[in-house]
């Protein structure tokens, strides 16, 4: 039975997923969310001996239904290859306690990259699907990996362009090196003055531009998102948590339907709504751990029942989760609203309007899978350099973030006996000053790539392919903008 899309602010209109994951934002400023979501009917002792991507068709298939078997493993196999530097494309480490579900093996050190290999292969398909003539062109802001990951995945592919805006000042030196030196005749990247969150209400804006999109129409070009407001992004991202339960699952260190938690450092909320979404797949998932940094909108949400984004915006060593706007919380909103489009477009457009809304007592009540917390500069630098010492074990700053988070939920809640996943979303070598400053403050007199080669020598682990790369790249993209000035960018970028 085929599996239709709606947005979350409309939902009496209905896509195919090819059609959700052409357009990316629903023409309202809606996501796309899947009118249910699908069983997970394939035996946990099948799955404990698949390859990952064995794993990945059996989730993506039950969601994307409009592609045939063949597109969509055409997609898989381009997707998860040698591009990724280990053939389980996602291994797991046991440290100190926790499973640490390593998700930055791919061509840009990021977790990014386990969707973002794909979507573009996905897109593509979807585009000859529906018969699309325009050019594609990928519209994003990051902060910080999703842009390179986005344009390591776009690069040169036939038919699309993309356009990357960041916060000048809001990523780290290797994340910028990454972005700045990014070869393809097809790729942008644009520094903001200004920060993420204005990066994305300012994509945002340009999507809900008529006139924009006629003039672009008008041109031979559409927009389209590679940010997680993108389904076909999103889905991808649940394969790896099945993959995590059937791998331990195999390796004997849980029993058959034994449920884990899962802890994940978030900012944008895609990554732990993945998790959500597999636990409502039926995979045995017990409690949901949202990790949040200095900026803790969420950890207040999950404590009050309000989202409020009226606050200083705090720039951290984890800038990826240095959000205040969780574009992908309206998934959930609408969700526990009971599917019920009104509610959730009210609450958004109070959002949008006033900074904040309320849930109520009931849709509260609708998340006890989830424990928020959140860790402040200090801590984070605390577990990375406990961790280094007690085991040798090097994570990155998100990764300490929800490492930092799970400690705090075991004293919280006394449950030190649940076997314990943490998506670890970043190389500690993309945000090494932050990581050996933590371990040893000597480090902090070296330059950034005397600090590479010290912690790779100090974990005893391989300088990743993607920093060796952009030790001596040129600088490729110079372009530097106010927020207001976005779309002219784009426009002079297309030449329209």
């Amino acid at each position: 039975m085929e599996l239709m899309y709606s947005s979350t602010r409309n939902d009496k209109v209905k896509f195919t997923a090819s059609q959700a994951i052409l357009k990316g934002l629903a023409d309202d400023g809606g996501l796309f969310v899947p009118e249910h979501i699908p069983a997970l009917d394939v035996s946990m002792d099948a799955l404990k001996d698949m390859s990952y991507q064995e794993t990945a068709y059996e989730v993506m298939s039950r969601f994307f239904t409009d592609f045939t078997e063949k597109e969509l493993k055409d997609c898989i196999n381009k997707a998860y290859d040698s591009k990724f530097d280990t053939t389980e494309i996602a291994p797991l480490v046991d440290a100190d306690g926790a499973y640490y579900l390593e998700l930055f093996h791919g061509p840009t050190i990021a977790f990014k990259d386990m969707a973002l290999s794909i979507l573009p292969h996905l897109l593509i398909t979807s585009a000859r699907k529906n018969h699309v003539k325009n050019d594609i062109v990928i519209l994003t802001a990051t902060s910080g990996d999703t842009g390179k990951a986005a344009l390591a995945g776009f690069a040169d592919v036939e038919g699309t362009k993309i356009v990357v805006f960041y916060p000048k000042n809001g990523v780290s030196p290797i994340q910028e090196k990454q972005m700045v030196t990014q070869k393809g005749e097809n790729t942008m990247v644009v520094g903001i003055h200004g920060n993420f969150d204005q990066a994305q209400t300012g994509v945002k804006k340009m999507f809900n531009d008529s006139a924009l999109e006629a003039e672009l129409d008008a041109a031979g070009y559409q927009f389209s998102s590679a940010n997680s407001i993108n389904i076909g992004r999103l889905i991808p991202q649940v394969a790896y948590y099945v993959y995590a339960y059937a791998k331990l699952y195999k390796n004997g260190v849980i029993a058959k339907d034994e449920k884990i938690n899962v802890v994940v450092p978030t900012g944008n909320f895609g990554n732990i709504l993945a998790a959500f979404y597999a636990k409502n797949m039926g995979l045995p998932i017990a409690k949901l751990i949202c990790a949040s940094n200095e900026n803790k909108v969420l950890y207040d949400f999950f404590s009050t029942g309000t989202y409020d984004k009226n606050r200083d915006f705090i720039l951290t060593s984890s800038p990826s989760m240095d959000i205040l706007i969780s574009s992908n919380l309206e998934r959930l909103i609408y969700r526990i609203a009971g599917n019920d489009a009104e509610k959730n477009k009210t609450m958004m457009t109070e959002l949008a309007e006033t900074g904040k809304y309320a849930i109520t007592d009931d849709m509260r009540a609708k998340l006890e899978d989830f424990y928020g917390n959140y860790t402040s500069e200090a801590e984070t630098a605390s577990v990375i350099k406990k961790l280094y010492e007690d085991t040798g074990y090097i994570i990155d700053t998100h990764t300490a973030v929800a490492a930092g988070v799970y400690g705090k939920y075991k004293k919280d809640t006394g449950d030190t006996e649940t076997k314990t996943v943490i998506a670890s979303t970043a190389s500690p070598f993309k945000f090494t000053r932050s990581v050996m400053d933590a371990i040893d403050e000597k480090y902090d007199a070296m330059g950034d790539f005397e600090l590479v080669d010290e912690l790779s020598k100090i974990g005893n682990v391989k300088v990743p392919q993607a920093i060796e790369e952009i030790r001596t790249a040129p600088v490729l993209h110079d372009t530097v903008c106010e927020v207001e000035e976005m779309p002219l960018v784009v426009k002079k970028f297309l030449g329209v």
